[in-house]
């Protein structure tokens, strides 16, 4: 999940279990003689790309004409609706004693039982949908959100993510040929995928696993136990900054530090200056010491993504994202979409937004003079680091202007 972020693990059942992890390049893996069925091409679909690369997928439920948007979410060991989508369509709902875990909370969840997903060119019928409220999550991205999908959806088929052409590529299970020059990634895997990966900072690497997180708008976070246990990052004069900001998850918004670490690698792709976020895990989501955290697709965006579950196996391609630029700004400005507005909903304390004079409730009417509430757009212009940002505020039935810093994390 920061300018805010969407930091979400919804975990039916933390039921991983360690397992070995072994990048091998789809040239040189070991052959095997496989006696299943070729795999066959299904279908292909857009999606949307939000915040931290976030996808968004249109699709309907059972015979029900509304369009209905999702997030593909690897981090999720279901499928999901939002509860006041599910009262808007009338969807009849189970109670039960399974619990959900997310980030700063943990909680029982009612089922929508036995329900058909309509996407182009595919009926996935059967699902078991739990229920979760995300109008925070909507809020965030300032979209409707009405439902995550994970495991349930992507244990079916073998799923490939391309971020280059923005869509969904759909094959049934069976022997599949990945493209050559990428990397075959073996993960732990039950209903979220688990991968190995080291990390250096401070002249000091760690190895240790990581959730892989499609869902978390973000590139790393890591838990507070893991950081000071492995001493990752100290206090020293020359240490890297880190700032206080705020991030949301299942269990609403809690407080994060910001930072940077060193390199980051998965298998033999390399990532410098990554930006890191750091929380306390107090639902326990990470397992520590079993996990460091999760792996988010602000960084993963940056590979084409073949989800190949029957197999066990991710196969990363580097698209042309590969190179793109990290986000490195900060304001301390946490803006949601509101009843159509833009809304400031916190200021960071000794933040640039503080010192700028906005305030807590201000609505944003426009910045550098695109009026508008499209909350996209104003974050996309709030990433220019060492510019000031024109805002022009509505405060007590007055318009302002103020002038806002935006700074850098590094």
């Amino acid at each position: 999940m920061p300018k805010p972020n969407l930091l979400l693990a919804v975990l039916l059942a933390l039921t991983a279990i360690a397992g070995l992890y072994q990048p091998v390049s789809a040239g040189n893996a070991i052959q095997e003689k496989d006696t299943t069925q070729q795999s066959v091409f299904i279908t292909r679909f857009k999606f949307k790309q939000y915040y931290g690369g976030v996808v968004v997928i249109s699709a309907t439920l059972d015979n029900i004409p509304d369009t209905l948007q999702f997030i593909l979410d690897t981090g999720s060991a279901g499928i999901s609706l939002d509860t006041a989508t599910c009262v808007r369509l009338g969807i009849q709902l189970t109670p039960t004693d399974k619990v959900v875990k997310g980030l700063g909370a943990a909680k029982t969840v009612s089922f929508a039982m036995n329900h058909s997903l309509k996407l182009p060119g595919l009926s996935v019928d059967s699902l078991n949908f739990h229920v979760n409220d995300y109008e925070l999550i909507s809020q965030v991205y300032g979209i409707q959100v009405d439902g995550i999908i994970g495991y349930s959806f992507l244990s079916r088929y073998i799923v490939t993510v391309d971020y280059d052409t923005e869509e969904i590529i759909v094959n049934s299970k069976g022997r599949y040929a990945y493209p050559r020059g990428g990397l075959l990634l073996r993960p732990s895997l039950t209903q979220i995928p688990l991968i190995t990966a080291p990390l250096r900072n401070e002249r000091k690497t760690v190895t240790n696993r990581y959730y892989f997180d499609t869902g978390a708008g973000m590139c790393l976070l890591l838990s507070t136990q893991f950081v000071k246990d492995s001493a990752l990052i100290t206090r020293r004069r020359r240490a890297r900054k880190i700032i206080q900001t705020e991030a949301q998850g299942l269990g609403g918004k809690m407080q994060m530090s910001l930072t940077t670490v060193q390199e980051f690698r998965i298998g033999n792709y390399s990532f410098r200056n990554v930006p890191t976020y750091i929380f306390d895990d107090r639902t326990n989501i990470t397992a520590y010491p079993f996990l460091g955290g999760m792996i988010g697709n602000d960084l993963l965006r940056r590979f084409n993504i073949t989800l190949n579950y029957s197999k066990k196996e991710i196969y990363l391609m580097p698209n042309t994202h590969y190179k793109d630029m990290f986000d490195y700004s900060y304001t301390g400005l946490i803006i949601y979409l509101i009843d159509g507005r833009v809304e400031v909903t916190d200021i960071i304390k000794g933040s640039p937004a503080e010192k700028a004079g906005i305030h807590k409730g201000d609505i944003i009417m426009a910045v550098n003079n695109n009026l508008g509430s499209n909350l996209q757009v104003f974050r996309e212009l709030l990433k220019n680091v060492g510019t000031k940002a024109t805002l022009l505020i509505a405060r007590d039935n007055e318009l302002l202007i103020k002038k806002l810093p935006i700074k850098s994390i590094l």
